[in-house]
């Protein structure tokens, strides 16, 4: 019987995302290919540190058991098969002996590798990767490698925090926000307060992790926050959405503009997803991020 994919939540992630590689990137952004490999050659046997998104991987894991495998991650990178070498040893010693599976393009766009994984989700530090993965359908995110890593007050939950318009939901409200001001957002949201927003990027990731969420088995959950700039009486329209969907949130921040990192601070999530690179900086000073290359405040001005 083939192995299939299907039925489970499937990350693919690039090796920086997982590991600090940042030393051997700088060798590699000046240009020289063949030392940037030989270092790592030379470091095949030393475990790379982990990285922004490994509390996140480690966690998620988590919900595998040796009777079900409910979560696969795809090590996709344009790294050289010989980093790949390292990077699988690095998972190894790390206790991710479970990630076995991995795709190494030395240089080549690794994203139409999405496909045939059918993945829920796609971490890489590379932002042109990150553009195109969301440009084919596919939830994707820029992590940002110089992010707090994630705390370890909370080893039974996966917590993951999301950005509201153009991330969970489209960016038509946005768009009225930004052409119109305020005042006329908050009245086109107050008179569409029953009409669901339509689809976000990051919508198929929720609902994955909705599904996961139902698995108890395994002595771990998730808890997922809307973390938004909106505010009453836009709120409702939000949450009429997530409830069109049958999908909840375990918590909702409705912060009116705000800045979002010290509520993040407090959530402790082990990723945050948001499209305006204000936001995800600022966050990133507090709780591991990522940014989403989608809707209008991504478009070229």
């Amino acid at each position: 019987m083939a192995v299939s994919l299907d039925n489970k939540l499937v990350v693919a992630i690039s090796s920086r995302a997982l590991f600090n590689f940042e030393e051997e990137n700088r060798v590699f952004e000046r240009g020289n290919d063949r030392a940037y490999v030989e270092l790592q050659r030379q470091r095949l046997d030393v475990p790379a540190a982990p990285g922004v998104a490994f509390s996140l991987v480690h966690k998620l894991l988590a919900f595998n058991t040796p009777e079900v495998q409910r979560v696969e991650v795809v090590v996709l990178s344009r790294n050289d098969p010989v980093s790949g070498m390292r990077v699988f040893r690095s998972c190894k010693a790390h206790g991710l002996a479970s990630v076995q599976r991995g795709v190494f393009t030395q240089g080549r766009n690794p994203f139409g590798y999405l496909r045939p994984l059918g993945a829920h989700l796609f971490l890489s530090a590379n932002e042109d990767d990150v553009r195109h993965a969301l440009s084919l359908g596919f939830p994707a995110a820029r992590v940002l490698t110089e992010s707090v890593q994630a705390g370890d007050e909370n080893p039974t939950e996966v917590r993951i925090a999301f950005d509201g318009d153009a991330v969970l939901f489209s960016d038509e409200a946005e768009r009225i926000y930004q052409a119109e001001g305020l005042d006329a957002f908050q009245r086109h949201e107050t008179d569409n307060a029953a009409l669901p927003l339509p689809d976000g990027p990051f919508k198929p990731l929720l609902a994955a992790l909705h599904r996961l969420q139902q698995t108890e088995a395994t002595g771990m959950r998730i808890r997922t926050a809307l973390v938004t700039a909106r505010s009453a009486p836009a709120h409702e329209r939000a949450i009429q959405t997530l409830m069109s969907w049958n999908i909840a949130v375990d918590e909702a921040m409705f912060l009116g503009g705000l800045s979002k990192g010290a509520f993040l601070r407090e959530f402790e999530p082990d990723f945050f997803f948001d499209d305006q690179t204000g936001h995800v900086q600022s966050a990133a000073a507090h709780v591991p991020s990522g940014h989403v290359n989608s809707g209008i405040s991504n478009e070229p001005r």
